[in-house]
């Protein structure tokens, strides 16, 4: 089965995750095959830019919980987003969940259709957005991240967008992304790569600081008791014990 679609037009690379049955949540298969397809794109030589997208109405649920990916090939897939030379745009029209959103702010660019909802659900099944935050706190507003981090609300794209998660939002996020496309199709490709470098220094340095600390902090979380609760709550769609 095939979980990411690749497909190109106009020195742009579409890369559509495919995986509706568990609303492309982030599996061990997935993680892989999108890696994949990031380093294809990127010894393509035809290829200007990519955009990340899906299938149906999640961008992606976060970590599938029946089938993850290791800490470690997460790290590695956000990190290869973040080093990629060429810009990573992200095109978003449903719900970004959790780990979802770790996908959102490795790429450059981030563009949402007003029916899209976020939320960092981590909280409430008894984990951490530990691997997650490598791209995340150097690029979002560190109070609003305090607030939905902790409480795991829902939030809206003007909302997203006002923190810093997305680029823009529209009713039409096709609309929104055309002059980006286009602003990429005509920047010269080396320039593109090096003004990419001067934006992810900061980024960078956290992955290189922090991964290792955060990666041993998410396989804490995820093998501990109130992990199992929760995850198991919420397969059984039941509150988990701690609800008050």
């Amino acid at each position: 089965m095939t979980l990411v679609l690749r497909a190109r037009a106009r020195a742009v690379k579409t890369l559509t995750l495919d995986s509706p049955h568990n609303r492309n949540a982030l599996s061990a298969a997935l993680v892989g095959e999108l890696a994949e397809a990031l380093a294809d794109a990127d010894q393509d030589a035809e290829v200007r830019a990519i955009v990340l997208t899906h299938t149906g109405t999640t961008f992606s649920a976060g970590a599938d919980l029946r089938d993850p990916p290791p800490p470690e090939a997460l790290v590695g897939l956000l990190r290869q987003i973040v080093e990629l030379p060429k810009p990573v745009v992200a095109r978003v029209t449903g719900h970004v969940r959790a780990g979802g959103l770790g996908l959102l702010a490795a790429c450059d660019i981030a563009a949402a259709s007003t029916e899209a909802t976020f939320a960092f659900t981590e909280v409430r099944i008894g984990v951490a957005p530990a691997v997650i935050s490598l791209p995340l706190l150097p690029r979002t507003d560190p109070r609003a991240l305090a607030r939905y981090y902790l409480t795991g609300e829902r939030f809206d794209a003007a909302e997203a967008a006002r923190t810093g998660l997305l680029t823009t939002h529209a009713d039409d996020v096709d609309t929104a992304l055309a002059p980006i496309l286009d602003g990429l199709r005509k920047s010269a490709p080396d320039a593109l790569t090096e003004t990419k470098r001067l934006l992810t220094t900061r980024v960078l340095e956290a992955f290189d600081r922090d991964a290792d600390g955060l990666t041993a902090l998410s396989a804490r979380l995820f093998s501990s008791p109130q992990a199992r609760e929760g995850m198991t709550a919420f397969l059984e769609r039941r509150d988990p014990a701690w609800v008050v």
